[in-house]
Protein backbone atom coordinates (compact mmCIF):
# COMPACT_ATOMS: atom_id res chain seq x y z
CA UNK A 1 0.00 0.00 0.00
CA UNK A 2 1.52 3.42 -1.10
CA UNK A 3 2.38 5.86 1.63
CA UNK A 4 2.47 9.45 1.82
CA UNK A 5 3.74 11.55 3.96
CA UNK A 6 3.07 15.89 4.32
CA UNK A 7 5.52 17.74 6.28
CA UNK A 8 3.84 20.91 7.53
CA UNK A 9 1.22 22.56 9.90
CA UNK A 10 -0.10 25.06 8.01
CA UNK A 11 -3.17 25.61 5.49
CA UNK A 12 -0.94 24.06 2.89
CA UNK A 13 -0.59 20.75 4.43
CA UNK A 14 -4.15 20.17 5.78
CA UNK A 15 -5.49 21.26 2.20
CA UNK A 16 -3.30 19.09 0.97
CA UNK A 17 -4.25 16.16 3.33
CA UNK A 18 -8.16 16.82 2.83
CA UNK A 19 -8.01 16.49 -1.15
CA UNK A 20 -6.29 13.31 -1.04
CA UNK A 21 -8.99 11.71 0.46
CA UNK A 22 -11.31 13.43 -1.95
CA UNK A 23 -9.48 12.80 -5.27
CA UNK A 24 -9.97 9.16 -3.58
CA UNK A 25 -6.22 8.18 -2.25
CA UNK A 26 -7.39 5.19 -0.04
CA UNK A 27 -3.00 5.09 1.33
CA UNK A 28 -1.52 5.54 3.84
CA UNK A 29 -1.01 9.01 4.79
CA UNK A 30 1.12 11.08 7.49
CA UNK A 31 1.13 14.17 8.38
CA UNK A 32 4.01 15.66 10.30
CA UNK A 33 4.22 18.92 12.28
CA UNK A 34 6.92 20.74 14.73
CA UNK A 35 4.12 22.03 16.40
CA UNK A 36 1.98 20.94 18.87
CA UNK A 37 -1.39 22.09 17.37
CA UNK A 38 -3.44 20.12 14.71
CA UNK A 39 -2.48 21.98 11.38
CA UNK A 40 -4.44 25.61 11.35
CA UNK A 41 -4.38 28.79 8.93
CA UNK A 42 -2.58 32.05 10.30
CA UNK A 43 -4.74 34.84 9.30
CA UNK A 44 -6.57 35.33 12.01
CA UNK A 45 -3.73 35.21 14.52
CA UNK A 46 -2.90 38.98 13.74
CA UNK A 47 -6.80 39.77 13.10
CA UNK A 48 -9.71 38.15 14.65
CA UNK A 49 -8.19 35.59 17.06
CA UNK A 50 -5.51 38.32 18.63
CA UNK A 51 -8.50 40.12 19.35
CA UNK A 52 -10.69 37.39 20.69
CA UNK A 53 -12.89 37.64 18.61
CA UNK A 54 -12.53 34.42 16.79
CA UNK A 55 -11.92 30.72 18.92
CA UNK A 56 -9.37 27.96 18.08
CA UNK A 57 -12.25 26.71 16.07
CA UNK A 58 -11.90 30.06 12.93
CA UNK A 59 -7.82 29.01 13.01
CA UNK A 60 -7.87 25.11 13.50
CA UNK A 61 -8.49 23.78 10.20
CA UNK A 62 -9.25 20.55 11.02
CA UNK A 63 -9.50 19.25 14.69
CA UNK A 64 -7.26 16.05 15.44
CA UNK A 65 -10.26 13.98 15.26
CA UNK A 66 -11.17 14.31 11.89
CA UNK A 67 -7.39 13.06 10.68
CA UNK A 68 -8.29 9.72 12.95
CA UNK A 69 -11.37 9.54 11.14
CA UNK A 70 -9.87 10.10 7.65
CA UNK A 71 -7.31 7.35 8.29
CA UNK A 72 -4.04 10.02 8.93
CA UNK A 73 -1.94 9.18 10.79
CA UNK A 74 -1.24 13.02 12.73
CA UNK A 75 2.16 13.58 14.54
CA UNK A 76 2.24 16.72 16.27
CA UNK A 77 5.43 17.84 18.21
CA UNK A 78 7.51 16.77 15.83
CA UNK A 79 10.19 17.26 13.51
CA UNK A 80 11.65 16.20 10.42
CA UNK A 81 15.46 16.32 10.67
CA UNK A 82 16.65 14.27 7.40
CA UNK A 83 15.40 13.74 4.08
CA UNK A 84 16.98 11.06 1.70
CA UNK A 85 15.13 11.27 -1.92
CA UNK A 86 16.98 8.38 -2.77
CA UNK A 87 16.13 6.27 -0.11
CA UNK A 88 12.75 7.51 0.26
CA UNK A 89 12.90 8.16 3.64
CA UNK A 90 12.27 10.68 6.12
CA UNK A 91 13.45 10.96 9.75
CA UNK A 92 11.92 12.30 12.73
CA UNK A 93 12.33 13.73 15.89
CA UNK A 94 9.61 13.45 18.41
CA UNK A 95 9.71 17.51 21.11
CA UNK A 96 8.15 16.01 23.73
CA UNK A 97 4.77 17.68 25.04
CA UNK A 98 3.07 15.82 22.59
CA UNK A 99 -0.26 16.35 24.43
CA UNK A 100 -0.79 19.68 22.90
CA UNK A 101 -4.36 21.07 23.82
CA UNK A 102 -5.92 18.46 25.10
CA UNK A 103 -9.96 19.14 25.28
CA UNK A 104 -9.32 22.63 22.77
CA UNK A 105 -7.90 21.40 19.54
CA UNK A 106 -7.64 17.80 20.58
CA UNK A 107 -3.97 18.01 18.90
CA UNK A 108 -1.60 15.25 20.28
CA UNK A 109 1.04 12.07 19.64
CA UNK A 110 4.44 12.56 18.41
CA UNK A 111 7.41 10.88 16.20
CA UNK A 112 9.65 9.01 18.31
CA UNK A 113 13.86 9.97 18.12
CA UNK A 114 15.81 9.20 14.84
CA UNK A 115 13.13 6.65 13.62
CA UNK A 116 13.25 6.93 9.61
CA UNK A 117 9.63 6.90 8.11
CA UNK A 118 9.59 5.52 3.99
CA UNK A 119 7.32 7.42 1.71
CA UNK A 120 6.17 6.55 -1.67
CA UNK A 121 5.71 10.57 -2.46
CA UNK A 122 6.29 13.32 0.02
CA UNK A 123 4.82 17.00 0.26
CA UNK A 124 7.42 19.65 1.98
CA UNK A 125 4.73 22.43 3.25
CA UNK A 126 6.96 23.61 6.13
CA UNK A 127 6.19 27.19 5.84
CA UNK A 128 8.25 30.18 6.64
CA UNK A 129 9.85 31.52 10.13
CA UNK A 130 9.78 34.60 11.89
CA UNK A 131 13.00 37.00 10.31
CA UNK A 132 15.20 37.37 13.27
CA UNK A 133 16.40 41.04 13.96
CA UNK A 134 20.20 41.19 14.76
CA UNK A 135 19.95 43.78 17.77
CA UNK A 136 20.86 44.47 21.24
CA UNK A 137 17.55 43.41 23.64
CA UNK A 138 16.32 41.65 21.34
CA UNK A 139 16.42 38.72 24.22
CA UNK A 140 14.30 40.50 27.09
CA UNK A 141 10.85 39.53 28.18
CA UNK A 142 8.12 40.90 26.12
CA UNK A 143 9.71 40.71 22.82
CA UNK A 144 7.57 39.12 20.30
CA UNK A 145 7.37 38.12 16.93
CA UNK A 146 4.06 36.23 15.55
CA UNK A 147 4.13 33.44 13.46
CA UNK A 148 2.80 30.54 15.46
CA UNK A 149 -0.73 30.12 17.46
CA UNK A 150 1.54 30.06 20.81
CA UNK A 151 2.99 33.53 19.66
CA UNK A 152 -0.31 35.01 19.41
CA UNK A 153 -1.54 33.53 22.73
CA UNK A 154 1.55 35.02 24.42
CA UNK A 155 0.38 37.84 22.32
CA UNK A 156 -2.99 37.74 23.51
CA UNK A 157 -1.77 37.83 27.23
CA UNK A 158 -0.07 40.47 26.95
CA UNK A 159 -2.20 42.76 24.99
CA UNK A 160 -5.59 41.61 25.71
CA UNK A 161 -6.70 43.47 28.58
CA UNK A 162 -5.53 47.51 26.94
CA UNK A 163 -3.49 49.77 29.05
CA UNK A 164 -0.18 48.37 27.49
CA UNK A 165 1.97 50.36 25.18
CA UNK A 166 2.95 48.86 21.99
CA UNK A 167 5.54 49.06 19.83
CA UNK A 168 6.18 47.68 16.82
CA UNK A 169 9.58 47.11 14.81
CA UNK A 170 8.20 46.84 10.81
CA UNK A 171 5.28 47.87 9.01
CA UNK A 172 4.72 45.16 7.23
CA UNK A 173 1.05 43.57 6.62
CA UNK A 174 1.74 41.84 10.10
CA UNK A 175 2.61 44.86 11.54
CA UNK A 176 0.39 46.90 10.30
CA UNK A 177 -2.61 44.45 11.14
CA UNK A 178 -0.86 43.60 14.62
CA UNK A 179 -1.02 47.51 15.24
CA UNK A 180 -4.93 47.91 14.16
CA UNK A 181 -5.98 44.93 16.58
CA UNK A 182 -3.75 46.45 19.77
CA UNK A 183 -5.19 50.10 19.03
CA UNK A 184 -9.21 48.38 18.97
CA UNK A 185 -8.20 46.55 22.42
CA UNK A 186 -7.07 49.50 24.51
CA UNK A 187 -3.48 49.65 23.56
CA UNK A 188 -1.08 52.54 22.94
CA UNK A 189 0.81 51.62 19.64
CA UNK A 190 4.02 53.21 17.62
CA UNK A 191 5.50 51.20 14.47
CA UNK A 192 8.51 51.91 13.75
CA UNK A 193 9.98 51.80 9.80
CA UNK A 194 13.30 52.90 8.31
CA UNK A 195 11.71 52.92 4.44
CA UNK A 196 9.58 56.04 3.50
CA UNK A 197 6.57 54.97 3.31
CA UNK A 198 4.49 51.60 5.21
CA UNK A 199 3.81 49.25 2.56
CA UNK A 200 5.60 50.81 -0.32
CA UNK A 201 7.16 47.42 -1.38
CA UNK A 202 3.42 45.71 -1.59
CA UNK A 203 1.16 48.55 -3.12
CA UNK A 204 3.51 50.92 -3.89
CA UNK A 205 4.18 54.63 -2.48
CA UNK A 206 1.07 56.31 -2.49
CA UNK A 207 -1.19 53.16 -1.10
CA UNK A 208 0.95 52.85 1.37
CA UNK A 209 0.71 56.43 2.31
CA UNK A 210 -3.22 55.75 2.46
CA UNK A 211 -2.77 53.11 4.87
CA UNK A 212 0.05 55.44 6.93
CA UNK A 213 -2.76 57.99 6.96
CA UNK A 214 -5.77 55.29 8.23
CA UNK A 215 -3.49 54.54 11.15
CA UNK A 216 -2.38 58.04 12.38
CA UNK A 217 -6.32 58.67 12.08
CA UNK A 218 -6.59 56.11 14.42
CA UNK A 219 -4.03 57.47 17.45
CA UNK A 220 -1.00 55.33 16.16
CA UNK A 221 2.19 56.63 16.30
CA UNK A 222 3.63 56.32 12.77
CA UNK A 223 7.27 56.91 12.27
CA UNK A 224 8.83 56.65 9.04
CA UNK A 225 12.87 56.95 7.96
CA UNK A 226 13.98 56.12 11.39
CA UNK A 227 16.88 53.87 12.87
CA UNK A 228 16.26 51.53 15.20
CA UNK A 229 18.71 51.32 17.59
CA UNK A 230 18.24 48.75 20.44
CA UNK A 231 15.98 47.26 22.68
CA UNK A 232 16.22 48.18 26.56
CA UNK A 233 14.85 46.91 29.38
CA UNK A 234 15.03 46.48 33.25
CA UNK A 235 15.45 43.15 35.27
CA UNK A 236 14.98 41.42 31.99
CA UNK A 237 11.70 42.81 31.23
CA UNK A 238 12.06 45.21 27.61
CA UNK A 239 10.68 49.12 28.97
CA UNK A 240 11.45 50.58 25.55
CA UNK A 241 13.05 50.99 22.01
CA UNK A 242 15.96 53.47 21.77
CA UNK A 243 15.32 54.89 17.86
CA UNK A 244 17.77 57.83 16.60
CA UNK A 245 18.76 58.14 20.14
CA UNK A 246 15.01 58.67 21.56
CA UNK A 247 13.82 55.89 23.52
CA UNK A 248 9.72 54.94 23.01
CA UNK A 249 8.29 53.84 25.79
CA UNK A 250 7.20 49.72 25.70
CA UNK A 251 5.39 47.49 28.12
CA UNK A 252 5.57 45.10 24.47
CA UNK A 253 7.58 44.83 21.34
CA UNK A 254 7.22 43.20 18.23
CA UNK A 255 9.64 42.48 15.99
CA UNK A 256 7.46 42.33 11.92
CA UNK A 257 10.77 42.58 9.97
CA UNK A 258 9.52 39.57 7.35
CA UNK A 259 9.47 36.17 7.25
CA UNK A 260 12.35 33.56 5.43
CA UNK A 261 10.87 30.20 4.03
CA UNK A 262 12.04 26.93 6.25
CA UNK A 263 14.56 25.56 3.89
CA UNK A 264 16.65 23.32 6.27
CA UNK A 265 14.74 19.89 4.82
CA UNK A 266 15.39 20.92 1.80
CA UNK A 267 18.97 21.98 1.91
CA UNK A 268 19.75 18.66 3.56
CA UNK A 269 18.45 16.84 0.45
CA UNK A 270 19.84 19.09 -1.59
CA UNK A 271 16.70 20.03 -3.20
CA UNK A 272 16.80 23.12 -6.31
CA UNK A 273 16.28 26.50 -4.26
CA UNK A 274 15.64 30.09 -4.94
CA UNK A 275 14.26 32.54 -2.40
CA UNK A 276 12.45 28.82 -1.61
CA UNK A 277 12.29 25.75 -2.90
CA UNK A 278 12.08 25.86 -6.78
CA UNK A 279 9.17 23.92 -8.08
CA UNK A 280 7.55 23.72 -11.36
CA UNK A 281 4.09 24.64 -12.30
CA UNK A 282 2.77 21.38 -10.79
CA UNK A 283 4.52 21.62 -7.77
CA UNK A 284 7.22 18.92 -7.97
CA UNK A 285 10.87 19.63 -6.90
CA UNK A 286 14.09 18.50 -7.96
CA UNK A 287 13.59 15.15 -6.28
CA UNK A 288 11.67 12.78 -7.59
CA UNK A 289 8.41 12.22 -5.74
CA UNK A 290 9.41 15.16 -3.36
CA UNK A 291 6.64 18.23 -4.02
CA UNK A 292 6.34 21.32 -2.04
CA UNK A 293 3.77 23.51 -1.57
CA UNK A 294 2.87 26.99 0.28
CA UNK A 295 4.76 29.68 2.17
CA UNK A 296 8.33 27.41 1.48
CA UNK A 297 7.80 26.97 -2.62
CA UNK A 298 8.73 28.98 -5.25
CA UNK A 299 6.93 27.77 -7.75
CA UNK A 300 6.56 28.51 -11.99
CA UNK A 301 3.56 30.72 -13.22
CA UNK A 302 2.48 29.42 -16.22
CA UNK A 303 1.25 32.52 -17.04
CA UNK A 304 4.11 35.23 -16.20
CA UNK A 305 6.73 32.49 -16.85
CA UNK A 306 8.38 32.79 -13.70
CA UNK A 307 8.73 31.58 -10.22
CA UNK A 308 7.53 33.71 -7.35
CA UNK A 309 6.72 32.68 -3.80
CA UNK A 310 3.76 33.84 -1.53
CA UNK A 311 3.17 33.46 2.08
CA UNK A 312 -0.20 34.46 1.75
CA UNK A 313 -3.27 32.24 2.77
CA UNK A 314 -4.80 31.99 -1.13
CA UNK A 315 -1.38 30.58 -2.09
CA UNK A 316 -1.76 27.92 1.02
CA UNK A 317 -5.05 27.18 0.20
CA UNK A 318 -5.08 26.55 -3.25
CA UNK A 319 -1.05 25.44 -3.79
CA UNK A 320 -2.33 22.32 -1.47
CA UNK A 321 -5.07 20.80 -3.56
CA UNK A 322 -2.60 21.21 -6.63
CA UNK A 323 0.31 19.45 -5.08
CA UNK A 324 -2.29 16.61 -3.81
CA UNK A 325 -3.03 15.90 -7.13
CA UNK A 326 0.08 15.82 -8.81
CA UNK A 327 0.99 13.46 -6.09
CA UNK A 328 -2.08 11.19 -7.40
CA UNK A 329 -0.32 11.87 -11.26
CA UNK A 330 -3.50 13.78 -11.83
CA UNK A 331 -3.32 16.81 -14.47
CA UNK A 332 -2.62 19.76 -11.93
CA UNK A 333 -0.75 22.85 -12.29
CA UNK A 334 -0.87 25.89 -9.97
CA UNK A 335 -2.11 29.59 -12.14
CA UNK A 336 -3.91 31.37 -9.31
CA UNK A 337 -3.59 34.76 -9.78
CA UNK A 338 -2.12 35.45 -5.83
CA UNK A 339 -4.60 37.15 -3.77
CA UNK A 340 -4.21 38.69 -0.29
CA UNK A 341 -6.81 40.26 2.11
CA UNK A 342 -6.47 42.78 5.34
CA UNK A 343 -9.17 44.09 7.53
CA UNK A 344 -7.27 47.36 9.64
CA UNK A 345 -9.91 49.58 11.46
CA UNK A 346 -12.87 50.23 9.16
CA UNK A 347 -11.00 49.38 6.30
CA UNK A 348 -11.39 46.13 4.59
CA UNK A 349 -9.50 44.77 1.46
CA UNK A 350 -8.77 42.55 -1.46
CA UNK A 351 -5.55 42.48 -3.55
CA UNK A 352 -4.90 40.21 -6.82
CA UNK A 353 -2.16 40.47 -8.86
CA UNK A 354 1.23 39.79 -9.86
CA UNK A 355 3.64 41.64 -7.33
CA UNK A 356 6.65 41.05 -10.13
CA UNK A 357 4.03 42.78 -12.99
CA UNK A 358 3.04 45.68 -10.62
CA UNK A 359 6.07 46.80 -9.30
CA UNK A 360 6.64 48.99 -12.42
CA UNK A 361 2.98 49.08 -13.31
CA UNK A 362 0.89 52.55 -13.76
CA UNK A 363 -1.20 53.25 -10.87
CA UNK A 364 -5.57 53.90 -12.28
CA UNK A 365 -7.74 54.87 -9.31
CA UNK A 366 -11.52 54.43 -9.24
CA UNK A 367 -13.79 55.99 -6.96
CA UNK A 368 -11.99 57.93 -3.21
CA UNK A 369 -8.89 57.17 -2.18
CA UNK A 370 -10.14 60.02 1.02
CA UNK A 371 -13.03 58.26 2.00
CA UNK A 372 -11.17 55.17 1.21
CA UNK A 373 -14.10 53.40 -1.00
CA UNK A 374 -12.14 52.58 -4.44
CA UNK A 375 -10.52 50.24 -6.76
CA UNK A 376 -6.65 50.74 -7.21
CA UNK A 377 -5.97 48.94 -10.86
CA UNK A 378 -2.34 48.39 -11.38
CA UNK A 379 -2.16 48.63 -15.50
CA UNK A 380 1.02 47.48 -17.20
CA UNK A 381 1.17 48.55 -21.04
CA UNK A 382 -2.71 48.71 -21.15
CA UNK A 383 -3.16 45.44 -19.57
CA UNK A 384 -4.56 45.09 -15.94
CA UNK A 385 -2.02 42.99 -13.45
CA UNK A 386 -3.42 43.92 -9.94
CA UNK A 387 -6.14 45.30 -8.62
CA UNK A 388 -7.32 46.54 -4.92
CA UNK A 389 -10.58 46.83 -3.53
CA UNK A 390 -10.93 48.92 -0.90
CA UNK A 391 -14.52 48.86 1.39
CA UNK A 392 -15.86 48.04 -2.49
CA UNK A 393 -17.09 45.09 -2.45
CA UNK A 394 -18.11 41.88 -4.42
CA UNK A 395 -16.21 42.90 -7.26
CA UNK A 396 -13.16 41.04 -6.39
CA UNK A 397 -13.94 38.15 -9.32
CA UNK A 398 -14.35 41.02 -12.21
CA UNK A 399 -11.34 42.42 -10.66
CA UNK A 400 -9.50 38.54 -11.35
CA UNK A 401 -10.96 38.17 -14.85
CA UNK A 402 -9.71 41.34 -15.99
CA UNK A 403 -6.05 40.18 -14.82
CA UNK A 404 -6.49 36.90 -16.21
CA UNK A 405 -7.86 38.14 -19.84
CA UNK A 406 -4.57 39.83 -20.54
CA UNK A 407 -7.13 42.34 -22.72
CA UNK A 408 -5.90 46.19 -23.39
CA UNK A 409 -8.66 48.20 -21.80
CA UNK A 410 -9.72 51.91 -22.20
CA UNK A 411 -8.15 53.38 -18.80
CA UNK A 412 -10.96 56.41 -19.05
CA UNK A 413 -13.45 53.86 -18.61
CA UNK A 414 -11.00 51.88 -15.72
CA UNK A 415 -11.09 55.08 -13.88
CA UNK A 416 -14.91 55.91 -14.13
CA UNK A 417 -17.01 54.46 -11.47
CA UNK A 418 -19.96 54.60 -13.41
CA UNK A 419 -18.00 52.04 -16.33
CA UNK A 420 -18.97 48.14 -14.76
CA UNK A 421 -16.06 46.28 -14.97
CA UNK A 422 -18.35 44.05 -16.98
CA UNK A 423 -18.50 46.27 -20.01
CA UNK A 424 -14.46 46.75 -19.82
CA UNK A 425 -14.62 42.40 -20.10
CA UNK A 426 -17.42 42.32 -22.77
CA UNK A 427 -15.07 44.75 -24.75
Amino acid sequence: MSHFVIVGGGLAAASAAETLRAEGFAGEMTVVTRERHAPYQRPPLSKGYLAGNEGLDEVIVHPAQWYAEQGIELRTSTTATHLDPEAHTVTLRGEGGGEGREGSDGSGGSGGDGERLRYDKLLLATGAVSRTLPIEGAELAGVHTLRTLDDADALRRELGGGGRSLVLIGSGWIGMEVGATARGLGNAVAILEREAVPLAAAVGPEMGAMFQRLHEANGVDLRTRVNVERIVGRDGRVTGVVVDGETVPADVVLIGVGAVPAMELARDAQLAEGNGILVDASLRTSAPDVFAAGDVASAFHPVIARHQRSEHWANALNAGPVAARSMLDLPARFAQIPYFYTDQFDLGMELSGYPSLMAEAQLVIRGDVQKREFIAFWVDHGRVVGGMNVNVWDVNEQVQELISSGEVVDLAALRDPSTPLERLLAR
